[in-house]
């Protein structure tokens, strides 16, 4: 599974739409709207890079009152489930 986190910047006005259009594409999992440099933030999840390039640059990217967006690719998952359960058995 592949994982990019999308950080949007939303045109004035425009972000409970953007957020309602950007959920509802093919492998958006969530999108959070977010205080700070960006309005909103997606998580995208798909198997493969061709679904991650079809989701960000053919999806993403295309909905309107995007004013611009940073994609930040995932190398590793790290949970804190993930690593209680590591402690708990003596992994290090």
């Amino acid at each position: 599974m592949l994982t990019a986190i999308v950080l949007i910047v939303a045109e004035a006005g425009t972000v409970p739409e953007v957020a309602a259009r950007v959920v509802n594409l093919p492998g958006v999992t969530d999108c959070f709207s977010v205080a700070g440099d960006y309005d909103l933030v997606a998580l995208v999840r798909v198997k493969t890079h061709d679904a991650l390039a079809d989701a960000i640059a053919d999806g993403v990217a295309k909905v309107p009152g995007i004013a611009r967006t940073n994609t930040l690719i995932a190398f590793r998952e790290y949970s804190r489930n993930d690593l209680e359960q590591a402690f708990a058995i003596g992994l290090e």
